[in-house]
């Protein structure tokens, strides 16, 4: 599999709930290819977010195997998942999770410091708030900044460091219509001009058709894959 990034084999995750053991994913495969926006779709409890939480390293499995860049990741130690975590993967929440007591550029400082970034941090950081269209508002703190805006600064930081995936739980759930189609549209930016990969979740039908593969889950299984080619 030369062309992908990331793939996962036979996921299944369970847990405990008032003594008795609930299966959320029941046996998930799923291949994740270079430079794709790759959506999960699902409906609320269907167990998308269950499944981008193992696939990007913050969870484990019950059962079964996640692939990236060539490497077990469900076969390591926790000290080389956080490793991973750090260094080549980029993260966007729906509650977009800026640190509120620093401005735009130290947000994005902050996460490059963490991955021990080794090239120019000011650059990079300037050159990220300029493909998300925040160049001038770089001093600004999260509460001068718009909710469209914060997401673009979270965007900016999660591919500061030149991860090779992104992971997008819901990045436009909090959104208008018109700020979360512009997050799209950024997001197939960043695919052509930084080369990035990104997998995201989402329940919001109207945003289907900006992803090159959709697989749409249902009570913890794949019912559908499609791929769009416009």
């Amino acid at each position: 599999m030369s062309d992908s990034i990331l793939y996962a084999r036979g996921i299944r995750r369970s847990f405990l709930s008032s003594g008795k053991e609930i299966e959320v994913l029941k046996g998930i495969d799923i291949n994740v290819q270079k430079g794709k926006l790759v959506i999960l779709k699902g409906r609320s409890g269907s167990g998308k977010t269950t499944l981008l939480n193992i696939l990007s390293a913050l969870d484990m499995p019950t059962g079964g195997q996640v692939f990236f860049d060539e490497t077990d990741i469900t076969n390591v130690s926790e000290k080389e998942r956080e490793l991973v975590r750090r260094k080549k993967i980029g993260f966007v929440f729906q509650s977009v999770a800026l640190v509120p007591i620093m401005n735009a550029y130290q947000n994005i400082d902050f996460v490059l410091r963490m991955a021990e970034y080794e090239g120019d941090r000011d650059e990079r950081i300037k050159h990220v708030l300029g493909l998300v269209g925040l160049e001038e508002r770089m001093l600004h703190m999260p509460l001068q900044l718009s909710g469209g805006e914060r997401q673009r600064v979270a965007i900016a930081r999660a591919m500061a460091h030149k991860p090779m995936i992104i992971f997008a739980d819901e990045p436009t759930g909090a959104l208008d219509t018109a700020a979360g189609l512009n997050v799209m549209r950024l997001f197939k930016e960043l695919i052509r001009v930084e080369n990035m990969t990104i997998v995201m979740t989402t329940h919001d039908q109207n945003l289907m058709q900006m992803g090159d593969v959709v697989y749409e889950i249902e009570d913890g299984e794949i019912i559908g894959r499609s791929e769009n080619t416009n």
